[in-house]
């Protein structure tokens, strides 16, 4: 469709923006550490790094990673790190290395992460402690050759350091028992000669920088190939967009979503630390009381969030007391922002929720409410800079304004293609270079865009996405089980909920109980069904293919009675 969305811009936004394709995430990378060397970066645990520190550390890091264990440019080596000072360290030795980075949820159950790491070929593997139990039983049947374990506190000082490893493993017990006797601890790099260090020559902005992992049609998630130049592309937009409201070397961030997923990484860990601004890392967004404690001794001015996130710092009775003063801008994005979460959030702080929208493949930020956005609308904004979209029908025809189609999307930030899937790659990518969302949406005559439906049958429980094959499939293999299926309902506070239905084999006595221990032994979670409901058969087409959308029809009738 015609760029009508581009009348509609802020005034200090660019319509178009020029990208070096021989720039990479190095440049980059290094070109803010030069430029913000005296600015604190990163903090976390009471301890704060400055760009300098930082610059050091990555530096470090680089060196051990090729002088130490002999990795290559273009080895693969996956972070399996919650929000600590390890994983930015980690991060950026890793690309300033030549490495690829494979971001893991430490959350991962061993069968998620053996499929994560032989999949993406990873030789090297940086894991807390905590997540190490996961490792063990599946490493033998991978490529990880050198495991770095760390604990909590490894880039805290001493004695801080001591005092909050002591309290994780013995007093709350957080690290379950593991068998790993070839680990190295973390710290190691520490004693890494950067002399040693060698610049990777020949990088540019279509070489492959992170495999960040999506879920998949078959149940197996996909490595989305992303490049130094989606990264810098999209990190570049983003910036652009936030204009006025980001100024160079003043902002201080909250960083409570992952860092392993994608939207924290580009937006909060990349696009913010180009700026030179201030990223407070929060280990566990799910203590709000923590997290609002930690929000209070910081000016910040920018958060970002999925809806859950959101909704749990309005209800928590000492939000109201932070002063909100310095706050510019709130960034929500995972999943679709609930109107009354953001009309009590905006009441709050005296600041409207900006909700964008994008996916995994696309580095991920697409569209973007406007940063001086009057009141929230349901929208997810309009197309970043460069960014083309296209609303089209089953036959790939474009719809007219103001009609439903499937959401196509083209820009610099869209990925490569999926890792050792080119079947995947070319049903996603078009030749024209649209890549298909497999999002319903609909434009008005501004350009700008709603979400109306999925056309996949994605879950979003709390900003992260759960594929109901993928459970379908644990769940089937179950002895007892005969069939399952799996849909999304509506939740009270993560977005949506998962719910099973499940048809067992004659003569089982399999009780939910069992049934959702097993899930959790083999799933994350937040894909654990919230809902189970065992019946007789499941509706199907001719084809014996099982039909959801009846099983989501006969919920809502249900729900309705009721």
């Amino acid at each position: 469709m015609e760029p009508v969305w581009l009348e509609h811009y802020p005034d200090d936004v660019p319509r178009r923006m020029e990208f070096d394709p021989a720039r990479s995430l190095v440049d980059w990378i290094e070109d803010a550490l030069e430029r913000w060397p005296d600015r604190p970066a990163f903090t976390n645990m009471g301890c704060t790094l400055s760009f300098r520190e930082i610059d050091a550390l990555s530096l470090r890091f680089a060196a051990y990673l090729q002088s130490d264990l002999g990795l290559q440019p273009g080895d693969r080596v996956a972070l399996m790190l919650p929000n600590l000072l390890q994983y930015p360290v980690a991060l950026l030795g890793c690309l300033r290395a030549g490495m690829v980075v494979v971001n893991v949820n430490p959350l991962y159950t061993p069968r998620e992460l053996k499929h994560q790491l032989t999949d993406s070929g990873a030789v090297a593997i940086v894991i807390y402690a905590g997540s190490a139990h996961a490792l063990s039983p599946i490493i033998a049947d991978t490529d990880v050759r050198h495991t770095l374990i760390t604990n909590v506190g490894d880039l805290l000082p001493v004695p801080k350091r001591q005092i909050v490893n002591f309290v994780v493993r013995y007093v709350r017990r957080m690290i379950r028992p593991y068998d790993l006797p070839q680990a190295i601890p973390y710290r190691s790099f520490l004693q890494a000669d950067p002399v040693g260090y060698r610049r990777p020559e020949g990088l540019s902005a279509d070489d492959l920088a992170i495999l960040q992992y999506t879920g998949g049609t078959t149940g197996l998630s996909k490595g989305a190939m992303l490049s130094h130049g989606n990264l810098i592309a999209n990190a570049a937009q983003v910036n652009a967009w936030f204009g006025d409201y980001s100024k160079g070397g003043e902002e201080v961030i909250i960083t409570a979503l992952p860092l392993y997923h994608v939207y924290a990484l580009t937006v909060n860990c990349l696009t913010f630390f180009e700026k030179g601004s201030l990223n407070v890392l929060i280990t566990d967004p799910r203590d709000t009381a923590g997290l609002i404690k930690e929000m209070s001794r910081w000016p910040f001015s920018v958060i970002t969030g999925v809806n859950t996130l959101f909704q749990s710092l309005v209800r928590h009775p000492d939000f109201k007391e932070l002063d909100f003063s310095t706050l510019k801008v709130v960034s929500a994005g995972g999943m679709a922002m609930q109107e009354a979460t953001a009309r009590e959030f905006a009441e709050i702080t005296g600041k409207q929720v900006i909700e964008g929208y994008g996916l995994t493949e696309t580095s991920p930020v697409l569209t973007s409410n406007p940063t001086n956005l009057k009141e929230f609308g349901g929208f997810i904004g309009l197309p970043l800079p460069n960014t083309e979209i296209s609303i089209r029908d089953d036959d790939g025809n474009e719809v007219p304004i103001g009609e439903a189609g499937e959401l196509y999307a083209r820009g610099p930030q869209v990925m490569l293609g999926y890792w050792n899937n080119p079947e995947a790659t070319a049903a996603t990518i078009g030749e024209d270079g649209f890549l298909k969302t497999g999002d319903m949406a609909v434009a008005d005559e501004r350009g700008y865009f709603r979400i109306v439906d999925r056309k996949k049958d994605m879950i979003i429980v709390s900003g992260f996405n759960v594929y109901p094959n993928e459970i379908e499939n644990v769940v089937t293999g179950h002895p007892d089980v005969l069939e399952a299926a799996v849909i999304g309902i509506d939740g009270d506070d993560s977005g949506e909920a998962v719910k099973l239905f499940t048809v067992m084999r004659e003569g089982s006595t399999l009780s939910e109980k069992e049934l959702r221990s097993w899930c959790k032994q083999n799933m994350t979670a937040y894909k654990v069904p919230t809902y189970v409901e065992f019946v007789d058969d499941l509706p199907k087409s001719n084809v014996g293919k099982v039909l959801r959308r009846e099983l989501r029809e006969r919920e809502a009738a249900q729900r309705a009675a009721s």
